[in-house]
């Protein structure tokens, strides 16, 4: 029978990933001849070749690809037992690692975390890391993380065999206006109505492209007037009359920082979203304390963003 070294096959997965030795050695925290090596001898263990020369960098053969279609199924079921395990051993206290983005953590993972401290039986210990929400499924793939909230633009498809991810809400976008715009008090106001305003959004990055897609929805190009990633810093400028930009909801809750020279202005029928979803490695899902830590995440989305 072949033999199949669970290690080496996650070595060769992150080859998959990351692209090159180098980058695969620094993800491991390994020597790149220690990748080199272990690769070499997963090739020997299994008979086939897994690797060719391309110029200065090696690609995976087809065998390789066949045989991490297969090592997928093995590493779910392992994140399966390990849940399970880890279930008959602490019960549902167990410790999960939530990666979040900035936003995601005051408005979605603190209220989720004083909700399970409120339960009557103990609930699991939350370590949180905060990190970009396109930096998620490294977080995952990388072990570092149990539990990651991303956004839908960034998730993998569905055929993705490493992750399961799960709609968590639509986190609806509302319009930024300084206090004494012209349009601050109109009723029904829509997206299409600013089309000729400066805009303030980031250069580049999620922010920039779910801005530009919801304005091009509504019928016309966003001029971005300034750039900026900081929701500190956007409603700064908003306030001071340079421009209108859209925040998510999560950014400008109630309970969030205010600037009292900014209306903030729901708007009509053309009303844009970004989808949040949380991902977990495949299988980890059916662990006791990872389904109670999204399990209160959904009560927070579900109570706290229902009007969106």
């Amino acid at each position: 029978m072949t033999e199949w070294d669970v290690k080496k096959l996650r070595i060769l997965r992150t080859l998959r990933d990351r692209g090159t030795v180098t980058a695969t050695a620094e993800a491991l925290r390994m020597t790149p001849s220690a990748v080199s090596q272990q690769l070499t001898n997963l090739a020997g263990q299994l008979g086939v070749t897994l690797l060719e020369a391309q110029g200065r960098r090696v690609r995976l053969t087809d065998a390789a690809h066949l045989v991490l279609r297969h090592a997928e199924a093995v590493f779910a079921q392992l994140e399966r037992a390990d849940a399970e395990l880890t279930g008959y051993l602490r019960g549902e206290a167990g410790q999960v690692r939530v990666g979040a983005f900035s936003t995601a953590v005051p408005a979605l993972v603190v209220p989720a975390v004083r909700l399970l401290a409120d339960e009557d039986r103990p609930g699991p210990e939350v370590r949180v890391h905060e990190a970009e929400a396109a930096q998620a499924y490294e977080l995952l793939s990388a072990g570092d993380v149990d539990l990651a909230l991303s956004l839908a633009a960034h998730a993998p498809t569905a055929r993705d065999p490493r992750f399961t991810v799960l709609p968590l809400l639509a986190d609806p976008l509302d319009v930024a206006l300084p206090a004494h715009h012209r349009l601050a008090r109109t009723p029904g106001l829509r997206l299409a109505d600013l089309s000729g305003e400066p805009w303030i959004f980031g250069g580049s990055g999620p922010w920039s492209q779910i801005t530009t897609a919801a304005c091009e929805a509504a019928g016309f190009v966003p001029e971005q007037a300034h750039s900026a990633s900081g929701w500190t810093a956007i409603l700064a400028m908003v306030e001071a009359g340079m421009g209108v930009a859209l925040v998510p909801r999560m950014a400008s809750a109630p309970d969030r920082p205010s600037h009292a020279g900014v209306a903030m202005r729901v708007l009509g029928e053309d009303r844009p979203h970004r989808h949040v979803v949380a991902a977990v490695r495949r299988g980890a899902e059916e662990g006791p304390a990872v389904a109670r830590v999204l399990s209160a995440l959904h009560r927070v989305a579900g109570t706290t963003f229902q009007q969106g």
